[in-house]
């Protein structure tokens, strides 16, 4: 079985593109957006859990590390 970025797929994808939509929606007021940035970080965790890498998670990396302490 082949992982999503052997296919060419970023794993978390589908959330950054959520999220994108939610601020375009929302006048980027990050706060309307907060459970699919949730949803986002969750997927950077897991992906660097399983040491995998997306393009995605490149901005979350140092919001993750700081919610773990």
């Amino acid at each position: 079985m082949t992982s999503k970025m052997e296919r060419g797929v970023d794993p978390c994808q589908k959330q950054a593109c959520a999220i994108q939509y939610c601020l375009q929606n929302h006048s980027y007021k990050e706060e309307k957006c907060s459970a699919i940035i949730r949803e986002m970080e969750k997927c950077c965790a897991k992906t660097a859990e399983r040491r995998a890498t997306s393009i995605c998670c490149s901005g979350f990396q140092k919001r993750i590390q700081h919610r773990k302490r």
